[in-house]
C-alpha cells in the first residue's frame, strides 16, 4: 500500500472535533455547489450530443482508438456533437473524431492519480474540469442523448452501470446505451443474462436497454432508429 493510501485511512478513523467537521464539510457543500451551477450554464447550450466513453489507456495505433474516433467522426456529420471525459485514451478519440468533424467537442475532465489530463481536440469554451465524480457523471447524464461505450475499466463500467440503473428506476428517461465491441463484452453480457437474470435479479426486459454492435454504422442506426419512433431529428 503507498504511504498517501495509507494516511487516508488513518485520517478515517481520527477523531475530529465538531468545528472540523462544521467547517469542512460546509466548505464541500460550496464547492459541489460551484461544480453544478457551472456545469449546468456551461452545457445548457451545447445542443444534441452523444457522450462515448472508453479506457483512458488505450493508445493511438490500437483498433478501438480508431474506431472511436471513426465513431464520432460520423456522429457530428450526422448532427450531434460528442461529449467525452476529457483525457486521453477513447476520451482523445472521440474529442479528435469531434473536431475532425468540425462539430461540438466536450470534454468534462478530472484530475486523476495517474492518466487523466485534457487532450487538446476539445472546444475551447467546453473544457470542464471537476473534483467530484458524481457532479462530472451528473453532467454526462443530463446532456447526453445517448452512450457509446467503448472497452474500457472500472470508470467505464461505473458510468455504463449507473446510466442503465437510472433508467430502470425509471430515474431519467431512456435513451440509447450502445456497448461497441462484441469480443470486449460479451462475456459481461453473458454474465448479466446467465447469472443475474437466472437469478431473478434483473427482469428480460432490461436486457433491452443495452444495444451491442460492432461498427460506427450501426451506432448512428441504433440512436437515429431509437430518436425515429418519436419524431425526434439532433436538431431539436
Amino acid at each position: 500500500m503507498i504511504p498517501n493510501e495509507d494516511r487516508k485511512i488513518r485520517e478515517k478513523f481520527q477523531q475530529r472535533t465538531w468545528n472540523e467537521i462544521k467547517t469542512n464539510d460546509s466548505w464541500a457543500i460550496f464547492k459541489i455547489m460551484a461544480e453544478f451551477v457551472d456545469g449546468y450554464e456551461r452545457l445548457s447550450k451545447i445542443g444534441p450530443c452523444v457522450s462515448i466513453f472508453g479506457s483512458a489507456r488505450t493508445k493511438e495505433d490500437h483498433k478501438y482508438y480508431k474506431l472511436a474516433e471513426s465513431i464520432a467522426y460520423n456522429l457530428t456529420k450526422n448532427g450531434y456533437g460528442v461529449i467525452t471525459g476529457g483525457g486521453p485514451g477513447i476520451m482523445e478519440a472521440g474529442n479528435r473524431g469531434a473536431a475532425r468533424g468540425k462539430g461540438t467537442s466536450v470534454g468534462l475532465n478530472i484530475e486523476l492519480p495517474f492518466e487523466q489530463h485534457d487532450n487538446p481536440y476539445i472546444d475551447s469554451d467546453k473544457s470542464l474540469d471537476f473534483d467530484y465524480f458524481f457532479v462530472r457523471k451528473v453532467m454526462f447524464v443530463k446532456y447526453s442523448q445517448g452512450f457509446v461505450v467503448m472497452p474500457g475499466g472500472f470508470g467505464t463500467l461505473d458510468e455504463l452501470f449507473e446510466a442503465i440503473t437510472l433508467i430502470q428506476t425509471k430515474k431519467i428517461g431512456k435513451f440509447p446505451i450502445i456497448l461497441v465491441g462484441t469480443k470486449f463484452w460479451s462475456g459481461l453480457l453473458d454474465w448479466i443474462k446467465n447469472t443475474l437474470l437466472e437469478e431473478g435479479n434483473i427482469s428480460p426486459k432490461d436486457l433491452n436497454l443495452i444495444s451491442l454492435v460492432d461498427t460506427e454504422d450501426e451506432v448512428l442506426e441504433v440512436i437515429d432508429t431509437f430518436y425515429k419512433k418519436y419524431n425526434l431529428s439532433p436538431n431539436f
